[in-house]
């Protein structure tokens, strides 16, 4: 007598559950968004766009990941490599004359045979 076929139960997907996002409430879209598709299949209309209209924010899978600016804006955030704000903050500081010199402590020093 043949045995019996047995029923194979579907187990869920262990790996899946695991690694899946817990569902949260869907981002608020953003004025200027582009799926990362459409930012690749128009990106000379993003460019253009991130130029005059400011900043493009690209998505991907419906999460915001980058954001596309125009070369003034980057500029502008990105301040000064001459850290000339930086001296001129330092020197417009109202302590200025404090002395910053570290007070020196004498530490113990052990014998030496030569």
């Amino acid at each position: 007598m043949p045995e019996p076929c047995l029923k194979r139960v579907r187990q869920p997907n262990n790996i899946v559950s695991m690694t899946r996002l817990p569902q949260s409430t869907p981002p608020t879209p953003v004025k200027n968004s582009w799926p990362l598709q459409d930012a690749k299949a128009r990106f000379s209309e993003l460019v253009r766009r991130a130029c005059s209209e400011g900043p493009q924010h690209v998505t991907v899978h419906g999460r915001e990941e980058v954001v596309i600016i125009g070369v003034n804006e980057f500029r502008r955030l990105k301040g000064s490599q001459t850290g000339a704000a930086l001296v001129a903050a330092l020197q417009a500081s109202p302590y200025r004359d404090a002395d910053l010199e570290p007070a020196r402590t004498s530490m113990p020093v052990r014998a030496v045979d030569v």
